[in-house]
């Protein structure tokens, strides 16, 4: 049944070239006495809206008169009763012609320009006549899918009798029913006789739900043989006349359809015609969608009206469309239908905008959505495409901020920019998941010509922007937030902004808001920095960290900062600086705080035993105060031996190193009173000996100067070889004499000089100098020893 119907709709649907770019209805049916409205669509150009549109008859040798044309030109023909209307802003003019007669069929051109040499639409007008008589037959003109109600004339003697309809095919006479209550299957349950009393002279005749098939001629009869009453009637299903939808290569169209009250609750659908005389199903309430459609049509129902938008409008998509309301969601036969015919112009002037986007999971994507440029104030909104049912479409976001029933799921998530000024806004979306993945809307609540879908595919990589998910921040204190990036962005604009409810506000720069801190980039590490100070209450809430290229968004990544008040006298400290990807220590912990610390290094926060290595230069080491105090007590006081140290500590001098004690470590602060005492001790016991040493040397050279002098005497020795010793080179007084001995200590070189002066003697005491030349060889041999001894208690102290 369904092919049959579908086949004799496109046998009376005229089939329109798509090559010219002016369109408009090949063929308009009207009746008599009526009017008809008729739409014709150019492509928007400037050209095309400031030229000349008109109405003209084709005659023969092709020749077009103009009738009507919007230079206010009207022909005798058409005064009065026509009238040419442009709609530059919709790209579309109509001309409306009333009290139609049967000579006003013919054929017609709708054309832009001059009438030869413009572009140009032909259309056929086609002028029948209405409810009357025609050659002594009623004629009826019913729309199909419609009701007709026929009156059938008797006279009283048949009043009683059978009463019947027949309908003519060739010679003979079908019967469709009678008041039997006979009927004919093809008509079943669609028709009926009603005779209203027995007082009435006709009775009606009732076809419901009309097809092209019934058309023809009927005999209404009342009694039988020659006494009959017999009525002749000529029944007429008008086609549907197809709507005229003009849409752009990429745009949005919208099919408004209408239906009876009697099917309003019965599912909607809208089909395509297709080569095959099928009509296959885009889309209907039941949750059936092509797959060419897929994530690209919308159907709002609403009463007995329903809306079908289809977006990203393909050259594919143009042809016969079909919407209704039927039980099984699909179109049959006889039942209301409204016809369409959608135009898809390929000289479009929308804008190219990627169809798809992808994303990372934890990362985020840029929509970018145009619209009319006349819409600059009207509300735009972002809506998520659900497959189920008829394809809803739950808004997310607007220009007003975030949808209120959405907070939960896209809070720190999701934000709308307006960029008025090239007719585009661009939505924000991160923290990416594989649930995000599908179609999304642009819309607004102008022109929805504009509206257009795009695809997000979550695929497999990782984030660019990489910041720590969760900070906490001390009130009144300062925080630093690290946003690290590739390289391969550095040539893009990076920035911060706080995200709102309405919109992600960038931060400004430090000299125009001190308290809330600067954006700056450290190209070397590849990182951009976010600084507040003092933190406020104010201060919480999500944060992006992002780039751009002009207006032209791109990546960006979202951290959230809680606000804390520290207590008083604790002694937790926070991680407010972590490093990007690093999980933050809530307070309570026993980590240190990295409070403005340069990556890398670590910083303990004043007020702790540790080290403080707060605001500390990079590479450089901060002591702290108290520890640098203790450390320069031990050197004032190991300061008061430095002559000794030359001595016990050869080492030093020399150039050599020893491991030292770090300072801050508990070892090397109880090590410097070691060492004073170690040195201290050894050092006074030295010299004591040495005193005592120096006694005894002098008071054996006072003994000894007399036994020498006697012994010298005494001696086989000549006295003339010591005279002669001089030839030798030998020194003749040593002990008057600067000498120089070299000596080595705990393996190292060091060169020591002492100097004695003393009286010189007389020429006959030359045996004297071998005694003197003793006590300074003993006193020498005492210094030596002494040394050693002081040495050895310096490289090698144990306890005090």
């Amino acid at each position: 049944m369904m092919l049959p119907f579908l086949a004799c709709l496109l046998a009376v649907i005229p089939v329109v070239s798509m090559k010219s770019p002016i369109f408009g209805p090949q063929e308009v049916s009207r009746l008599e006495g009526g009017s008809a409205s008729i739409k014709c669509f150019y492509p928007a150009t400037s050209v095309n809206r400031h030229s000349r549109k008109y109405w003209c008859r084709q005659g023969a040798r092709g020749r077009c008169t103009t009738l009507i044309s919007s230079e206010r030109y009207v022909s005798k023909d058409y005064e009065g009763r026509a009238n040419l209307t442009d709609f530059p802003e919709s790209n579309l003019f109509v001309v409306d012609i009333g009290h139609l007669t049967q000579n006003d069929s013919g054929r017609y051109k709708c054309g832009v320009g001059i009438n030869t040499q413009g572009l140009s639409f032909d259309v056929s007008l086609d002028v029948s006549p209405g409810l009357g008589f025609l050659n002594g037959t009623q004629v009826h003109t019913v729309d199909l899918g419609k009701t007709v109600t026929i009156n059938c004339p008797f006279s009283p003697e048949n009043a009683a009798d059978r009463k019947s309809v027949c309908k003519k095919i060739s010679q003979s006479c079908i019967p469709v029913i009678d008041s039997n209550g006979n009927e004919n299957p093809d008509y079943k349950n669609r028709v009926s006789i009603s005779i209203q009393g027995t007082t009435q002279t006709a009775f009606s005749f009732i076809i419901k739900q009309l097809k092209l098939s019934d058309a023809g001629m009927y005999v209404c009869q009342a009694g039988d043989g020659s006494k009959a009453d017999k009525t002749n009637f000529d029944l007429r299903v008008r086609k549907p006349e197809p709507e005229l939808v003009y849409g752009d290569l990429r745009a949005s169209v919208t099919f408004d359809c209408t239906v009876g009250p009697e099917v309003a609750n019965l599912p909607k659908f809208l089909c395509r015609v297709g080569n095959d005389k099928g009509c296959r199903v885009v889309v209907n309430t039941l949750g059936k969608r092509a797959q060419d459609f897929e994530g690209r049509v919308l159907l709002i129902s609403k009463d007995n009206r329903f809306s079908v938008h289809i977006t990203g409008l393909r050259k594919e998509d143009a042809g016969h469309y079909l919407c209704g309301a039927h039980s099984d969601g699909e179109p049959q036969e006889g039942q209301p239908i409204q016809a369409w015919q959608l135009f898809v112009n390929e000289e479009t002037t929308m804008p190219q905008m990627p169809s798809v986007v992808k994303g990372v999971v934890g990362g985020s994507v840029a929509v970018l959505c145009p619209y009319n440029p006349k819409d600059r104030d009207s509300l735009k909104y972002w809506c998520h495409w659900e497959a189920a049912q008829t394809g809803s479409c739950p808004q997310l976001v607007s220009s007003e901020g975030l949808v209120q029933e959405q907070y939960k799921q896209y809070e720190g998530r999701l934000a709308l920019y307006e960029e008025p000024g090239n007719s585009t806004y661009t939505v924000i979306l991160n923290q990416l998941t594989p649930q995000d993945a599908g179609f999304y809307w642009c819309r607004t609540s102008g022109d929805s010509r504009w509206w257009s879908t795009v695809e997000l595919k979550i695929v497999e990589g990782e984030p660019n922007l990489k910041v720590a998910k969760n900070v906490t921040a001390w009130l009144g204190e300062t925080l630093k937030l690290l946003c690290h990036f590739p390289c391969k962005l550095s040539s893009y604009e990076k920035y911060w902004c706080k995200w709102g409810n309405k919109n992600c506000k960038a931060l400004p720069s430090q000299n125009e808001a001190p308290r809330l801190g600067s954006v700056s980039c450290d190209e070397k590490n590849q990182l951009i920095n976010l600084i507040l100070q003092p933190v406020t209450k104010e201060d919480e809430g999500w944060y992006w960290c992002g780039v751009k290229d002009g207006l032209r968004f791109g990546e960006t990544v979202a951290v959230h900062v809680a606000v804390k008040e520290r207590t008083k006298g604790s002694k937790d400290v926070s991680q407010v600086n972590a490093a990007p990807g690093k999980e933050v220590i809530e307070p309570g912990s026993k980590d240190v705080s990295q409070v403005n610390a340069v990556p890398g290094k670590e910083v303990i926060e004043p007020g702790s035993k540790d080290v403080s290595q707060v605001n500390a230069a990079p590479g450089k080491e901060v002591i702290d105060p108290h520890v640098r105090e203790i450390e320069n007590k031990v050197i004032q006081d190991s300061s008061l031996f430095a002559e000794d140290r030359a001595v016990m500590n050869p080492a030093d001098s020399a150039g050599g190193s020893r491991p030292s004690e770090d300072p801050g470590s508990s070892s090397g602060q109880g090590g410097s009173s070691k060492v004073l005492i170690s040195t201290l001790v050894p050092l006074a016991l030295v010299l004591a000996l040495g005193a005592l040493a120096v006694g005894v040397v002098r008071a054996r050279h006072r003994r000894n100067v007399d036994r020498i002098s006697i012994r010298s005497y005494r001696t086989d020795i000549s006295m003339s070889d010591f005279e002669n010793s001089r030839d030798f080179g030998a020194n003749d007084n040593m002990g008057a004499s600067s000498v120089t001995q070299e000596t080595s200590l705990g393996g190292k070189d060091e060169f020591t000089a002492t100097t004695e002066n003393t009286v010189e003697m007389e020429e006959p005491k030359k045996a004297k100098r071998s005694s003197k030349e003793e006590a300074d060889m003993a006193y020498t041999a005492y210094l030596l020893q002494a040394n050693n001894m002081a040495a050895n208690v310096q490289d090698g102290p144990s306890e005090a």
